[in-house]
């Protein structure tokens, strides 16, 4: 394919179809979509397997790229959610009559088209086309060559379900993986409203520099937690093995260690059991360096300045001992991508002014970074977490897909 600019328009002509389909048909569209992946479960595994058998096993996004009978099991409820959540359209957000007698209301209307560029992760195929249907929105997705053949059965199945309510399979559309057709969708501002980046930090630095359409940012996480000298280190340690190993992969997972100087003797050794359980590679300044050789840790290296500030997605992490929350937080200023952050203490004045003071999309005090999802938050599912400021942060869901519109009405009146 040369051009993709009739797929383009094809989707915005489409578009108008799911604006003005009702909100029981919305709810019954993404309920299709459901009943769908739960009937062909080992088709969606035997076109994910042919994804899986191209990547490397020790390539860290091997995980996100993996569906199983559970995670599929676990989109068919994420659609569940989102179909049982409210109609973020048609909202009447404000109303006002002029004195000359013009009525005047704004509403809440869909976004139109929105485009999402990502990698490696076949399960955002689902969230994002079932967050669009529901807030009346077309999508185009352009996922990454490494889940070509599973967004290919993935969207088969969405557009089954398309078919099955009379609507064209145009309002979804899978873009072609080929690279070319990346700047022209970015360059798309006649056919496509939004564009949101999911994924590497070079992924969105690319989108942000070259797209003519509006672009909102999710991704990458470079998530700190600090282990405060009051906190209780049996507790701290929970958290961050947790926030470090329960996924590592996925944006929310931690990936520097702070520990106060005051508690770094113990409450190092503290994290050695668990971070051996998942073989977690520690790149440590030189104070935790000499704490966790003398403990006996083996998977450990002596950090550079390189190792702060990167975002691991793998079971690997840095480690630093500050002197007090205000390094702390400074180290953070320094090196996060304001997505997630958290400290771990049980000095309330030292929680709250963290809280207040810390820039980023989500903070938590005594709580492992890992919670950190649209689903968790009572949104459904999300596009993404959203690591800036305008029009949406954090988790990027349901209510952020709208717009504002302004319905004026006369009877003859001039100005």
């Amino acid at each position: 394919m040369d051009s993709i600019l009739s797929l383009l328009q094809a989707t915005q002509s489409a578009s108008l179809e799911i604006r003005n389909l009702s909100d029981a048909g919305r709810r019954d569209l993404v309920l299709s979509i459901a009943d769908q992946l739960s009937a062909h479960v080992d088709e969606i595994l035997l076109e994910n397997r042919k994804d899986l058998d191209r990547m490397e096993d020790t390539n860290p996004k091997k995980d996100r790229l993996l569906l199983n009978p559970a995670r599929i099991q676990d989109l068919v409820s994420s659609l569940k959610d989102v179909s049982g959540l409210e109609d973020p359209t048609g909202k009447v957000l404000r109303h006002y009559v002029t004195d000359k007698g013009v009525d005047i209301t704004k509403i809440s209307v869909p976004l139109g088209v929105v485009g999402v560029i990502y990698e490696s992760r076949p399960n955002v195929t689902i969230d994002v086309a079932a967050l669009c249907l529901r807030s009346g929105n077309a999508a185009v997705l352009r996922g990454g060559t490494d889940a070509e053949y599973t967004n290919m059965i993935l969207v088969k199945l969405i557009h089954a379900a398309l078919a099955g309510m009379g609507l064209p399979e145009d309002i979804v559309q899978l873009l072609p993986v080929d690279r070319k057709h990346v700047r022209e969708l970015l360059e798309a501002e006649r056919y496509v409203d939004i564009i949101i980046p999911r994924g590497s930090q070079e992924l969105i630095d690319f989108v942000r520099t070259h797209s003519k359409v509006p672009t909102i940012e999710t991704g990458a996480g470079v998530c700190h937690t600090y282990v405060e000298a009051t906190a209780d280190l049996d507790v701290a340690a929970r958290i961050v093995v947790n926030a470090k190993t329960q996924r590592p992969s996925v944006c929310n997972s931690l990936d520097t260690v702070l520990v106060d100087t005051a508690v770094a003797a113990d409450f190092l050794p503290k994290l050695i059991e668990g971070f051996r359980a998942f073989d977690v590679e520690v790149f440590a300044d030189e104070p935790a360096y000499e704490i966790l050789r003398e403990a006996g840790y083996a998977a450990l290296e002596r950090a550079t300045p390189e190792h702060f500030g990167m975002e691991y997605l793998s079971q690997k992490c840095s480690v630093k001992v500050v002197q007090g929350i205000d390094e702390a937080m400074e180290h953070i200023a320094t090196y996060s991508s304001r997505h997630s952050e958290a400290i771990v203490t049980e000095n309330m004045a030292y929680a709250e002014r963290f809280l207040n003071d810390v820039d980023a999309a989500a903070v938590y005090v005594n709580a492992s970074t890992r919670f950190t999802d649209g689903g968790v938050f009572g949104l459904g599912a999300e596009i993404g977490i959203s690591t800036q400021k305008l029009h949406a942060r954090g988790p990027f869901a349901l209510e952020k897909l709208t717009t504002e519109k302004w319905i004026c009405r006369g009877n003859g009146q001039i100005r």
